[in-house]
């Protein structure tokens, strides 16, 4: 199939020995009316055919979650493939969540006991992140819907990825980016932070993939960038003074192809039943990416 084929949100791509997996958020109608269950990988060895879906992770009953799989995505990390994801309860507030596996196709299983986020948080989209000295981190964003002024929040944690040790630190508070748009009324307390995704560049600079809401003319979902020009995953991080998509579309990461060349995928649009994950070869520049071509 094609990618314009598969219905999925949060879009993020693995590769490895000439194999890109696919993963992301399940989309359509019967996320509606039946429990979540599990989550998906599709595969390709051109990034233009795609076979697929084959379930990658199937709800343990004895699983805490029973709702709201979203955003996973896979790292490999001392011999284990780690898939960062989110899921929420009728009891629980949404929050992240490592499964391992052997294998990028899965099955992932939980090996800790519970969630990786802060207990009380409302969390969702964790980014895995190795820094120069070989501290795991990981980053998430703390939503607006309990906070209003949506913010993401780094956190180193334990070499075995069992648990943080240290604190949340903010990056960044939406609210304090001048471009993004408040939801829902003009209080200034109703930003979105979503899927922070880090890159690091030949110069040594990190750069912090994000989404939220546009305040221009179009009340657009952008995928926006933050710049660390120290590399240092604790900034101090500046914002680009452009969107690397402004076209109602986001939540992407940049990954390198078999092929030599660097492509990014999001989604878009953002509206439900529309997401479609989308593909473009980008290329660096002095200060941030930009799109030469879509791909399928």
């Amino acid at each position: 199939m094609k990618l314009q084929e598969i219905h999925l949100r949060d879009p993020f791509v693995f590769a490895e020995d000439g194999v890109y997996y696919l993963y992301g958020t399940r989309r359509g109608p019967l996320t509606k009316v039946i429990p979540w269950r599990g989550l998906d990988v599709y595969t390709s060895t051109d990034l233009l055919d795609w076979a697929g879906p084959f379930e990658c992770f199937t709800r343990p009953e004895d699983f805490w979650a029973d709702r709201d799989f979203f955003a996973p995505e896979v790292h490999k990390y001392d011999g284990f493939y780690y898939m960062f994801a989110s899921f929420r309860s009728e009891n629980r507030l949404r929050c992240s969540q490592i499964l391992r596996s052997c294998s990028p196709l899965g099955p992932f299983l939980p090996f800790t006991e519970g969630p990786l986020t802060p207990e009380g948080w409302a969390c969702l989209d964790a980014t895995f992140y190795v820094d120069a000295s070989g501290t795991p981190w990981t980053a998430f964003c703390h939503e607006w819907t309990q906070i209003g002024n949506g913010t993401i929040d780094i956190m180193p944690l334990s070499k075995d990825l069992t648990k943080a040790v240290g604190e949340p630190q903010v990056i960044i508070k939406a609210g304090d980016v001048p471009w993004a748009y408040s939801l829902i009324d003009s209080s200034g307390n109703n930003f979105v932070t979503d899927g922070p995704f880090f890159r690091k560049v030949r110069d040594g600079k990190l750069y912090l993939l994000w989404s939220s809401f546009h305040a221009g003319p179009q009340y657009w979902y952008v995928q926006a960038f933050a710049v660390s020009d120290s590399g240092d995953i604790r900034g101090p991080w500046r914002h680009g003074d452009r969107f690397i998509y402004d076209e109602d579309g986001g939540h992407g990461m940049i990954f390198d192809g078999f092929d030599g060349k660097t492509y990014l995928i999001l989604h878009s649009t953002n509206v439900n039943p529309n997401e479609r994950p989308r593909l473009f070869r980008v290329e660096e520049t002095e200060d941030g990416f930009e799109i030469r071509e879509r791909i399928g």
